[in-house]
């Protein structure tokens, strides 16, 4: 069974697109290729359990295993050195990647104390769109009970398009809550 949010894609947002920016082939609508979860914990250099810990949430949270990523430089006033353990990662491409989007939206992102919308502005000008999230509790899979720390994640979320207009259009045919 295919996820809710590609049949919504195929259904809604490729022909509505094709009539905003008037593109004359299937093929130059832009679409979703990867969405890749981050988790950055300074914290990690005293305390490795920590970085277990947000592994294995990162983990519950996309159905997949989470990488750890490591320093490129040396720090010394945070005394850090190269090749450290410092985060985690996780790549969602295909079903997985739009499973986790319909969750993010549906579910995870109204769970926002006084959330008004996201940002309109967070794109890179490639067509890329990056969202930070304050808290990894907002995500049902997550028992408040269990949590040692409470920390945040960047969401990026990877398309095809061209431009920021496009990948905006695109994101909010698929449910995007941008403010107002």
């Amino acid at each position: 069974m295919a996820p809710r949010l590609r049949e919504r894609y195929k259904d809604q947002a490729v022909p509505a697109l094709m009539k905003e920016f008037s593109y004359k082939n299937v093929m130059e609508v832009p679409k979703l290729v990867k969405v890749v979860l981050n988790v950055g914990l300074g914290e990690a250099i005293q305390n490795i359990k920590l970085l277990d810990a947000a592994q294995k949430e990162l983990s519950m949270v996309t159905g997949q295993k989470a990488v750890q990523t490591k320093a490129k430089k040396s720090i010394a006033s945070f005394k850090l050195r190269q090749g450290m353990p410092i985060g985690c990662k996780v790549t969602l491409r295909g079903d997985r990647m739009y499973e986790f989007l319909d969750r993010l939206v549906s579910v995870a992102l109204p769970r926002i104390r006084d959330f008004k919308g996201v940002s309109g502005k967070a794109f890179d000008g490639l067509g890329n769109y990056t969202l930070g999230l304050k808290e990894q509790i907002i995500f049902p899979e997550i028992d408040y009970d269990k949590v040692e720390m409470v920390h945040g994640m960047d969401v990026t979320i990877c398309t095809t398009a061209r431009t920021d207009a496009e990948s905006k259009a695109l994101l909010r045919h698929l449910g995007m809550p941008f403010r107002k």
